[in-house]
Parts: C-alpha cells; structure tokens; sequence
C-alpha cells in the first residue's frame, strides 16, 4: 500500500514537471433553424448536452450557437460558463463563436472577439465573405500551478474563398499580437475548408492539425460534417483544432460519431483533443 502511494506520488511529480493536460473539444452545433424539424434544436439539445457532459472538456468552443442555445448548455452543465459575442453586432444577437471553461480548473484572465475582416475591431463583413464572422479569444490560467495558455474560436465564411484565406492570415497575426510571452496556444473552430486547401495550409505554417499530429492515437470517422444524414459515411472534414507545437504535445484525437436513435446531436461532428501543454 504505502509502495502503491509513492509511486504515484512520484508519477505525479512528473506529470506536474512535464506540465498540464488540457482536453478540448470544437463543437458546431449547428444554429437553432426551425427547419430542420426532426433535427430541430429542441429534438437534439438534451442528449447535446449529455455528450458535453460526459466528455467533459476543460475548455471548448463552440460554433453557431444562438444566445438562448448557449444558456441552455450553460445550464445543463455544472462548473462552467462561457464568454463571447454575437457576430451581427457584437451583443447577444447573432450566432456566437463562444468558448465554454471549467471554472473550478481556471481562471479567465482576459478576453475579447474580433471580426474576420479588414476592420476586425468593430462588426464587419470581409473580402468576399457572405456574412459577418468572428474570432473570440481567451487567456486563461490554471489555478492550481498558475499556467497560462491562450484559446481562439472561430467560424470561417461558407462562401468566400478570399476571405477563408485571409482569416487563417488575420488569426495568426492576432496571435503573435497577443502571445507576446509565448504561451501554449490552441484554435478550435469549423472552418469551412477541408485540410488540403490554402486556407488550411497558411494555418499549418505556424500551428498544428491535433488530428494529424496524434497518429495512431486518432479516432473516428474521417470527416467531421454529417449534414444530419445517418446513412451516408462523414468524410468531409472541415472542423479542427490546431495548437502552437513548441508548447504542446498532442496526446490523443477523436472525432465524436455518437448518436441517438439514429440521429445526430448536431451536423457536425465534435474534435475532442487530450493535450500536454508543455512546462513553462
């Protein structure tokens, strides 16, 4: 018993010198449409929440989500709560890019979105995207040990092709902007371009694909968009997370294809990724 106690002790150690593990999750979950009738939001929001809940990321973003879809996640979850904006005019209407936290691991330190465009300090629309989009930054920090890392949420445009490019640009340069002390970094978000795309590969110059990264350690489907069709396979993969690979190592990857009576709990498909930030 007391060899049990020291060897774990001592693998605690290690794992406190080597650093923290973070597990985050990117989740479009698709915006409260009442068209989508057996897939309407209140069809699917229960076992939405269950999954998160189950799962329970440390930190995860989240995509589309209406206000009254994001308080209702607020509130079926304990622990955490969540931060961000509208897109259309930077309160609470609009879809949101907003990132949820678990508030007994950490503190929120700062935070802010910007818009995807020429102007992203005020609501806009860029280049040639169809509509307005958004990033929404966090800073946070461990509250046990004081570790920081930094989280950036986005939804790039559907139709843009310019404007996708340009938002993968623009979302490096706020980073370098902001992590003028080197901190671990991770970007959640569907971004609306599949991994061989330039939108994709500007990112990939300064980040990397957690679900390439993990190997032989990723799980799941191929594809992340299911566009609520339970017959066909989910190959198209359009939803990432990207991290700094200087400050984290990439531990394991999954793409969530849990459903419920043959449905879906949204169009998308979660990324779940279990991370190492690296000791600072």
């Amino acid at each position: 018993m007391r060899k049990s106690i020291l060897i774990a002790f001592v693998l605690g150690i290690i794992i406190n010198v080597n650093g923290q593990n973070l597990d985050v999750i990117s989740y479009n979950i698709r915006y409260d449409n009442p068209n989508d009738k057996p897939n309407h939001w209140d069809n699917r929001k229960e076992f939405l929440i269950a999954q998160l809940n189950f799962y329970a990321p440390d930190v995860f973003g989240t995509q589309e989500g209406l206000v009254h879809q994001l308080k209702a996640i607020d509130d079926g979850l304990n622990d955490y709560t969540y931060f961000g904006v509208g897109r259309d005019h930077g309160d609470e209407r609009g879809e949101f890019t907003a990132i949820f936290y678990n508030t007994k691991k950490f503190n929120l330190l700062e935070h802010y979105t910007f818009w995807l465009s020429t102007t992203p300090e005020v609501p806009s629309k860029g280049w040639d995207a169809a509509l307005p989009r958004i990033c929404t930054y966090g800073l946070f920090e461990y509250k046990e040990s004081g570790d920081k890392f930094m989280v950036f949420n986005t939804h790039f445009d559907h139709v843009g092709e310019k404007a996708r490019e340009e938002s993968s640009k623009l979302i490096l340069k706020k980073i370098k902007e902001l992590n003028t002390n080197g901190y671990p970094v991770v970007v959640t978000g569907d971004f609306n371009l599949e991994s061989e795309s330039s939108g994709v590969q500007v990112i990939l110059t300064e980040m990397e694909d957690t679900h390439i990264a993990a190997g032989k350690n990723a799980f799941g489907p191929s594809g992340t968009f299911n566009g609520f069709d339970f017959t066909k396979p989910v190959e198209r993969r359009i939803d990432y997370i990207f991290v700094s690979p200087n400050t984290v190592e990439v531990l394991k990857s999954a793409i969530l294809s849990d459903s419920k009576d043959c449905r879906y709990p949204s169009d998308h498909l979660p990324v779940f990724a279990r991370l190492l930030l690296k000791k600072q």
